[in-house]
């Protein structure tokens, strides 16, 4: 990869590019004070997590593979499913559990902007496990957080 997340000052990059030529589970690819822009790679089978973002709304746009998007008011209902694919986005209100799974025959290529901030700056997950067990991954202090709903994970 050929970007570099250099905070909360201009940038411009090869969106598409970038997010196909992406081999990590997830790479944080720019953090402002209000979003952030993060590229994921989810393997044959795998899925990007059953989560749901209290204070974050999201934007996930697929640039590879095919999905199922799933979200519902609580993790064990998930009343909303689609299947997505190539130029497809979903989008994620504050607080509503949700997952995509990959169900193509190639790695699922996504991009991902929150709002706020989500992680740490720069941060690369090779792996989704990895990312599981990750303790340093607090969003920036200098970014604007409202911090009063808590993220959840199943």
């Amino acid at each position: 990869m050929s970007i570099a997340d250099i905070g909360p000052r201009p940038q411009s990059f090869d969106l598409e590019t970038e997010t196909l030529e992406n081999a990590n589970y997830r790479t944080v690819a720019w953090s402002g004070r209000y979003l952030q822009v993060t590229l994921m790679s989810i393997p044959v089978g795998g899925d990007i997590g059953l989560e749901m973002h209290g204070d974050t709304d999201q934007f996930i746009r697929l640039d590879g593979g095919r999905g199922r998007a799933q979200m519902g008011p609580a993790k064990d209902q998930l009343t909303f499913e689609q299947e997505v694919t190539d130029g497809w986005c979903v989008i994620v209100p504050a607080g509503s559990w949700h997952n995509i799974t990959n169900i193509g025959d190639e790695p699922m290529k996504v991009y991902t902007i929150y709002a706020p901030q989500h992680h740490k700056p720069g941060k690369v997950h090779e792996t989704k496990a990895v990312a599981e067990t990750d303790t340093d991954d607090e969003p920036a202090d200098w970014s604007v957080q409202p911090g009063t709903v808590p993220d959840q994970h199943a």
